[in-house]
C-alpha cells in the first residue's frame, strides 16, 4: 500500500523544482512547503532529466533514512543541480527545459541467499531498486531505470554492479553483496506541469 499520496508526491516534486530554480538562480535555498510526514527520516533521490527527450541531467539522493526527509530533499535537490559529478551544474538557461522526479524510498534491505543464482528470482524488475556492495565499492540503481532501459533481471544486477564500480559478472560471486528497496516514484510531464505518480511495470 502506497505510505505516500498523490498530493505528497505533489509537494516534494514541486519543492524539488522550488529548490532547484532558486538555488541555480540565487545560490539559496527558497522556502518550501512539505508535508508533515517529511519532518521524518526518509530516503530519497532526485532526478533531472531534459524536455524533450528525458536524457538524464542529474541524480543525486540519500538511499536511506538517515535524516528527515525535508532536510534530504532539499540536499538531493541542490546536488542534483550542482553536484552531480557526471555532469557540470545546471545553468539558469536551462530551467524552462528540466524535468523534475522524486522518488520517494523504502529503507534498503539485504537480499538473503545461500548462491548468487538465487538472486534471479529474488529480484523484481518494475518493483525493486537494488544496491550493489563489496569492499569499498557501492552502487545504486532506482528501480524505473531498468525499465526504462529495456533491462530484464540479470542486466539489472550486471549494471548495478558496474555502477559499483565491479566486474558486470561480480552479482556472481559471494562477496558482493545486495539490497533491495522500493520507491514510490513522482515526476512532472512538462517541465513546471502536471505531476503524476509512476506506475513501474516490468
Amino acid at each position: 500500500m502506497p505510505k505516500f499520496s498523490d498530493l505528497d508526491g505533489e509537494k516534494a516534486v514541486k519543492a524539488a523544482r522550488t529548490i532547484v530554480e532558486g538555488y541555480v538562480k540565487r545560490g539559496d535555498v527558497p522556502k518550501i512547503d512539505v508535508p508533515e510526514s517529511f519532518r521524518k527520516n526518509g530516503g530519497v533521490f532526485v532526478t533531472l532529466k531534459t524536455y524533450p527527450g528525458d536524457d538524464l541531467r542529474g541524480c543525486i539522493g540519500y538511499p536511506e533514512p538517515v535524516a528527515p526527509l525535508e532536510e534530504a530533499l532539499i540536499d538531493s535537490a541542490v546536488s542534483a543541480a550542482t553536484r552531480d559529478p557526471r555532469f557540470r551544474p545546471v545553468r539558469e538557461k536551462e530551467l524552462p527545459l528540466l524535468l523534475v522526479e522524486v522518488s520517494l524510498l523504502t529503507p534498503p534491505e539485504q537480499i538473503a541467499v545461500s548462491d548468487p543464482k538465487e538472486l534471479l528470482g529474488k529480484v523484481v524488475v518494475g518493483e525493486d531498486g537494488l544496491i550493489a556492495e563489496r569492499g569499498r565499492s557501492r552502487g545504486l540503481l532506482l528501480p524505473q531505470v531498468p525499465v526504462e532501459l529495456g533491462w530484464g533481471v540479470e542486466e539489472f544486477l550486471m549494471q548495478t554492479c558496474a555502477k559499483a564500480g565491479l566486474d558486470p559478472d561480480a552479482w556472481k560471486d559471494s562477496k558482493t553483496r545486495f539490497l533491495k528497496f522500493q520507491a514510490e516514484v513522482f515526476s512532472e510531464e512538462s517541465p513546471n506541469g502536471k505531476i503524476h505518480r509512476e506506475i513501474l511495470r516490468g
